[in-house]
């Protein structure tokens, strides 16, 4: 029996990548520590292992799809297709140093730079020309400087970290989220483009889904016109007669972001008996 071969990031990203999978109706066995997780969909198989590892396990066609940081994809120079962009985890790469550290200090001096991307550090390295020795690191980076580096390249999400250990952001290299990407020969095979293209579609249509909530409500015959002019729905909002031409019941999917705003006007409008509920998939 065919089966795609999908693998799953250990760590911090782990909760949010299954939670996504099983929203979209994938049934993923929920136990970090299992490695292979059943999955309750006809049709695929998964393994968990850390976003580092993935990016050329997925290129050396050991998996079909993966999920993994785009931080990962580069600094291992795999060579992957992107399906979609998650939108989880964004961070920025970046090289921090500690305060009062200029660019004069960096090009008339030998740097050492800790980093745990070593590709990533050594590319902007040469970029700006610097004489450097890269140290890797495996964790804990921040602490590096000033004792045992002058610059550290690293994710930054909030900055706390960095502030918290006297550094700052010196350059951003690249920003960097979550992505599922795939081996480019199994695009090639039918069967499985089809199943990853579905994949794709299911994840997209829950993202899609989370930023929007369905409103319905009532309004008279004469304010109808008005009230539709309001709603920034997808497409166009659904519109039925209620009973013995009371009016007519209105329900339009619209930007979670935009409810706070839209309820009170849509009320001074003319609306009545407003819901809104959220709902599983959103499929364009």
């Amino acid at each position: 029996m065919n089966s795609l071969k999908m693998v799953i990031p250990k760590g911090r990203l782990y909760g949010e990548v299954v939670r996504l999978l099983n929203d979209a109706g994938f049934g993923v066995e929920t136990d970090p520590e299992a490695y292979r997780p059943s999955v309750g969909l006809p049709g695929f198989e998964a393994k968990i292992l850390k976003p580092q590892n993935i990016p050329r396990l997925v290129e050396l066609g050991a998996h079909d799809i993966g999920f993994t940081g785009h931080d990962w994809v580069v600094e291992s120079g795999a060579r992957l297709v992107e399906v979609m962009d998650l939108g989880f985890n964004p961070v920025r790469i970046a090289a921090a140093v500690t305060e009062g550290f200029s660019e004069d200090d960096a090009l008339r001096r030998r740097l050492i730079v800790a980093s745990e991307y070593e590709t990533i550090a050594g590319l902007f390295l040469a970029e700006r020309g610097y004489d450097a020795v890269l140290i890797r690191t495996f964790g804990a980076t921040e602490v590096f400087p000033p004792d045992d580096a002058d610059m550290i390249v690293d994710n930054v999400s909030t900055g706390r970290t960095l502030r918290a250990h006297g550094l700052r952001v010196f350059a951003e290299i690249l920003q960097s989220t979550t992505r599922l990407v795939a081996d480019p020969a199994a695009l090639e095979d039918p069967w499985k483009r089809e199943k990853i293209e579905g994949t794709a579609l299911l994840l997209r249509g829950v993202l899609d889904a989370r930023r929007r909530v369905m409103l319905e409500m009532n309004v008279p015959a004469d304010r109808l016109d008005n009230l539709v002019a309001l709603l920034p729905c997808m497409r166009s909002p659904t519109v039925s007669p209620l009973f013995a031409g009371q009016g007519y019941a209105v329900k339009a999917a619209v930007p979670r972001a935009e409810t706070a705003r839209l309820i009170p006007l849509l009320k001074k409008a003319g609306a009545s008996d407003i819901l809104e509920y959220e709902f599983g998939k959103v499929i364009l």
